[in-house]
């Protein structure tokens, strides 16, 4: 409602956060004209958004950019998180830190850069639609883990295998990141003609 109304009032522009997990259960590099598909409660609420602000544009004329975030990681991490569980794990000094097998590949960003992105392809102003918000570079969560305890210069031995993999979760999927490379692109190339001005 608060949004609509904004719409309603006469928003030119709206820029919002979605999430991956709207693609729902399908492998591989996800592409935003790939169908959304959740299958998890936090999908389908972003998904149902996302159409409904669709189908208000048939009424009202503002600029829509959906921005799919995949995965973050940096300070302040929530505790319930993966990453946060292994900063807690480091802090508390424990030697071993359970987790699945660590094969599922995902794309994660540093949570640094993340607001630029957002910031960047909300204000350019060539390229509407979904875009992911994403490195394009899978990586093993095994292999964050353990490049993440390297960098904090701790010693935690990963105990794999003790958790399952999550069954709302596909093996591998990581974004294309090429509509969000064009609106970075965008974004530049207005703000040096501004500057020339």
């Amino acid at each position: 409602r608060f949004l609509q109304s904004m719409i309603e009032q006469g928003l030119p522009s709206l820029t919002v956060t979605g999430t991956c997990y709207e693609y729902g259960i399908q492998n591989g590099c996800l592409q935003e004209k790939m169908p959304a598909n959740p299958t998890t409660s936090y999908g389908m609420a972003k998904d149902v958004l996302r159409r409904r602000l669709e189908t208000l544009q048939k009424e009202y004329p503002f600029r829509l950019r959906w921005l799919r975030l995949f995965f973050m990681y940096g300070n302040g991490q929530p505790a319930r998180t993966l990453m946060g569980q292994v900063d807690q794990a480091l802090a508390a000094g424990l030697e071993a830190f359970d987790m699945s097998g660590g094969e599922q590949l995902r794309d994660y960003l540093p949570t640094i850069e993340v607001p630029a992105l957002v910031a960047k392809v909300a204000l350019q102003t060539r390229y509407d639609g979904i875009f992911n918000i994403c490195s394009g570079q899978p990586i093993s969560v095994r292999r964050l883990v353990e490049e993440h305890v390297a960098a904090k210069g701790g010693r935690l031995r990963l105990n794999l295998g003790v958790y399952p993999y999550p069954e709302h979760e596909p093996l591998a999927f990581w974004g294309d990141p090429t509509r969000l490379r064009f609106a970075l692109a965008a974004f530049e190339e207005e703000q040096n003609y501004a500057a020339n001005l």
